[in-house]
């Protein structure tokens, strides 16, 4: 049990140590040695945990599923209004995408990378439809109109991944975490009513005149 634990703690260690440097520098640009140089390993030591940079970024990847879990469970309680779920988990994940370093990791890697972003496309696929469903169910709920799901999670989707790359970010708004101002303003925006003219989701609703 305890060379278990001591494995377990060395592997984090390491996905640690790894992100900060794929988040940083891309996929091309990252090394193991400089990933075994943030942990104090050998490199050779760190072969034994992870065989190639591609196994090491394909681990990365696979945690951003834990987390997208973790952060949909952490929201998603019974007895809660779906349109507060929904912006619950969209602030939610756009605050992990700033504080969890895994997770920008991953974000980078995705787009560094074709065949990592095959990794991940799974993962986005879930938050999409996830989205999705929440959509529908505040739709439902009532109170929320009947944009089509489709293009509601789309439009989540971009403005928290762009978030992380709009000169200064949520950080331009002082005080304020995660960038409350924008996301009450977005979500104010979509609660106001139909857009105006025909938009078609496909299997959605269609909203319009």
């Amino acid at each position: 049990m305890a060379t278990q634990e001591r494995a377990r703690r060395t592997r984090e260690k390491v996905l640690s140590a790894a992100a900060e440097v794929f988040a940083t520098q891309g996929y091309s640009r990252a090394t193991l040695s400089a990933v075994a140089e943030r942990t104090g390993m050998t490199k050779g030591a760190l072969y034994g945990h992870f065989p190639s940079k591609k196994s090491l970024a394909g681990a990365v990847i696979d945690e951003s599923l834990q987390t997208w879990t973790s952060l949909r469970t952490e929201y998603d309680t019974p007895g809660i209004e779906a349109g507060r779920v929904l912006e619950g988990v969209v602030v939610g994940l756009a605050h992990r995408l700033q504080s969890d370093v895994r997770l920008r990791a991953a974000v980078r890697l995705a787009a560094d990378c074709p065949v990592l972003a095959l990794l991940l496309a799974d993962v986005l696929a879930e938050v999409r439809n996830a989205l999705m469903d929440l959509v529908r169910r505040a739709q439902r709920d009532g109170g929320f109109p009947a944009h089509p799901p489709r293009l509601v999670a789309h439009l989540l989707m971009v403005v928290v991944y762009g978030l992380q790359y709009a000169p200064g970010g949520s950080a331009e708004f002082e005080g304020a975490p995660a960038g409350e101002p924008l996301w009450r303003l977005l979500f104010g925006v979509l609660s106001a009513g139909e857009v105006s003219g025909p938009v078609r989701g496909e299997g959605d609703v269609v909203s319009g005149p």
